[in-house]
């Protein structure tokens, strides 16, 4: 022992876990309590004014909110987890954190030292199962060393392409006791693009007859946003969004021109095909996204592709760029909104006339059934500020919130890029945890919701105060319409038998009532909004009411027309 760790108190390695989060900058930590971790709850009990636990109702809940808290406040999100059970509930919320690209540090207890390799009860090989998950995974065998690897699990975590890594703790390396200094925080360098870069990209778009901006990904923010709205407002740039990033661009921008989310509109399609240019910053391209590869086409684009993104290795991984820019987006954000491209009275009109077509999309086509779901969300949008936090999951409910919503503000819009459904409600949880002064609504579908609804107890534990919309068809609804176009009449496996929801959210104390029809839309969102506390609307919706421009029956006649 040198003199200079002689003088550092011994702490037991909860301890030392604890304090090297604060050192972190971490202030809440969701998670289920599991008996692998006593000894950091322990810790966590002297620390409970500056280091939050919140106790969720299941561990995909947990990761699901730490990824919502990331995205929220531009750290690390942390989740707690026991061994085996927990770990593997954890890790649908850790797939979402690798595919959104979201910076996410998950503790994992594990069995003791002296047990490892016996199969001992819930022992789980955590390299193997998050190996392909994770960008990186780290079973920690001594509490000296507990500063060290979570420093380097925090850079890893929120450098480069974000993502999730994996700190593994021994019940008996928690509660050993050691010295062992605390470290300071990452400050993680973030890249730069290049002069030269800048006058490539630049000289590049000025030639441009058609270019078009494709935003998303990491590494953005408020002030990155700012940028980029006043470089695309000079230059007359036509701006669509990827999947579920829409708040990364003022949707009332006159510049904007719709999203390129799942089953994109035809028009928004069309706008990338026109396009001689595209500019994507901080978007991988990904599936969903390109609607399949197909818009651009993988892997070489008819259009000259400028790409920038904050990590090397994801730049030509399916599309080939003529332009690359290694780049953090809010950096090059910045550097852009410096540059000026001369007036193009040509470029201008054609923008004009791609955001007036997109803001004719924006109402609604007349539904079937006694509910219109793009008239609740009018009506919501109507009612709300401008910096209103709106959460969904996955399901055909949430394109009509896609579609029909204008998101203005940046981090309004949460929802996940890896089409995990359940995320809507514990994502509400974290966004009321973070800005409580915020008005949260969260939406899900009755599938949705029935995948982590348990988290309503998280909410009254808490004493939140979001509004929950349970779109209710009785089916699960995606997966009906892709049922009833590859397989037309023969229904499996798809219907749902559901509880009756606003008692369900009346036992958990919330306001709540049943929506049914058009017209009553406007009283009940009303007594919602004005709730003490948080509320839930049951809206029940036909089934035919399949998605924004379909319905189930003409989807049906359509496949069964094409296989005749």
């Amino acid at each position: 022992m040198t003199k200079a760790t002689a003088l550092i108190p011994e702490r037991t390695g909860g301890e030392i876990l604890a304090d090297a989060l604060l050192a972190n900058g971490v202030d809440t930590i969701f998670g289920v309590p599991g008996e692998s971790y006593i000894a950091f709850l322990d810790a966590i009990y002297d620390r409970a004014d500056r280091l939050r636990f919140v106790a969720t109702r299941q561990e995909g809940g947990a990761a699901f909110m730490a990824d919502a808290h990331a995205k929220l406040t531009g750290r690390a999100g942390v989740v707690a987890v026991t061994r085996g059970p927990g770990a593997c509930n954890a890790s649908i919320g850790i797939h979402t954190a690798e595919q959104d690209s979201t910076p996410m540090v998950v503790l994992v207890g594990q069995v003791p030292r002296h047990f490892r390799e016996r199969e001992a009860f819930q022992e789980v090989e955590f390299r193997q199962m998050f190996g392909g998950m994770a960008k990186w995974v780290v079973e920690i065998d001594s509490a000296e060393r507990i500063p060290e690897h979570l420093s380097h699990a925090f850079h890893l975590a929120q450098s480069g392409r974000p993502g999730p890594v994996i700190v593994v703790l021994p019940e008996d390396v928690l509660a050993d006791k050691a010295r062992a200094a605390d470290l300071p925080a990452p400050r993680p360098a973030a890249s730069k693009p290049a002069d030269e870069d800048m006058v490539r990209v630049t000289q590049a778009l000025a030639e441009a007859k058609r270019p078009l901006a494709i935003l998303g990904g990491p590494a953005w923010s408020r002030e990155a946003k700012a940028d980029f709205e006043r470089f695309a407002g000079e230059s007359g740039l036509a701006v669509v969004t990827s999947l579920r990033c829409q708040d990364y661009f003022d949707n009332d921008h006159p510049c904007y021109v719709g999203d390129l989310g799942i089953a994109a509109n035809p028009n928004v399609q069309e706008q990338v095909r026109q396009a001689d240019t595209l500019l994507v910053i901080g978007a991988r391209l990904g599936e969903m996204t390109t609607q399949g590869y197909t818009v651009p086409e993988a892997p070489r684009t008819s259009q000259r592709l400028i790409h920038v993104y904050p990590d090397a290795s994801e730049i030509g991984r399916v599309y080939v760029p003529d332009i690359a820019v290694v780049s953090d987006s809010a950096a090059f954000a910045a550097a852009l909104s410096r540059q000026r491209l001369p007036y193009n009275g040509g470029r201008a009109q054609t923008t004009k006339d791609a955001n007036t077509t997109y803001r004719q999309m924006l109402e609604p086509v007349p539904q079937p059934g006694a509910l219109d779901l793009g008239r609740l969300v009018l009506a919501l949008q109507d009612r709300l500020p401008r910096d209103a936090i709106i959460t969904n999951g996955a399901g055909n409910y949430t394109a009509w919130v896609h579609k029909h919503y204008r998101f203005r503000d940046y981090r309004t819009q949460l929802a996940p890029t890896s089409g995990a459904m359940g995320y809507g409600l514990p994502a509400a949880v974290a966004a009321k945890l973070a800005f409580p002064e915020c008005r949260v609504i969260c939406f899900a579908g009755d599938g949705c919701f029935q995948m982590n609804g348990q988290e309503l107890g998280t909410i009254l534990q808490n004493g939140l105060d979001p509004l929950v919309i349970v779109v209710n068809n009785g089916a699960f609804g995606t997966i009906r319409m892709h049922q009833e176009r590859a397989y037309p009449t023969r229904v499996s496996g798809t219907e749902l038998a559901n509880p009756d929801f606003e008692a369900l959210a009346r036992a958990y104390g919330f306001h709540a009532e049943v929506l049914e029809r058009t017209e009553d839309i406007g009283e009940v969102l009303d007594r919602a909004l004005a709730a003490t506390g948080p509320a839930l609307i049951e809206v029940r919706l036909d089934v035919e009411a399949i998605s924004p421009r379909a319905t189930l029956s003409g989807i049906r006649e359509k496949a069964m027309a094409g296989a005749s």
